[in-house]
């Protein structure tokens, strides 16, 4: 069980990294969208940044539970990993928008 939910974790957090960037590159060709677009892709990797750091949290509670022989401990760390850099591609993304948001505001 431990190591689904380790694989799980590394799975959501390589969605969380990926989402941006390929939001992004879908709208560069695209001639419906514009960059600002991208935007929209924000929650989706917050909500599977979030949960990788869930799944990877239970993943390595349950490696020291039983004192490692899972070997879900390596796995679940790389999720974690993931899931954090998705939470910051997100987190700059987001204010990058609201830099945006102000800008335009002000002229």
């Amino acid at each position: 069980m431990g190591s689904r939910r380790a694989a799980w974790s590394v799975v959501l957090g390589v969605v969380s990294v990926v989402t941006l960037p390929a939001a992004i590159t879908a709208t560069r060709y695209s001639s419906s969208f514009d960059l600002l677009h991208a935007g929209f892709a924000i929650p989706l990797a917050v909500l599977t940044g979030i949960a990788a750091l869930v799944l990877a949290r239970k993943a390595r509670a349950l490696d020291r539970a039983t004192l490692g022989s899972t070997e879900s401990g390596k796995v679940a760390t790389w999720g974690r990993v993931l899931g954090i850099v998705g939470l910051c591609l997100a987190a700059s993304a987001t204010i990058s928008i609201a830099v945006y948001g102000v800008l335009t505001a002000a002229d």
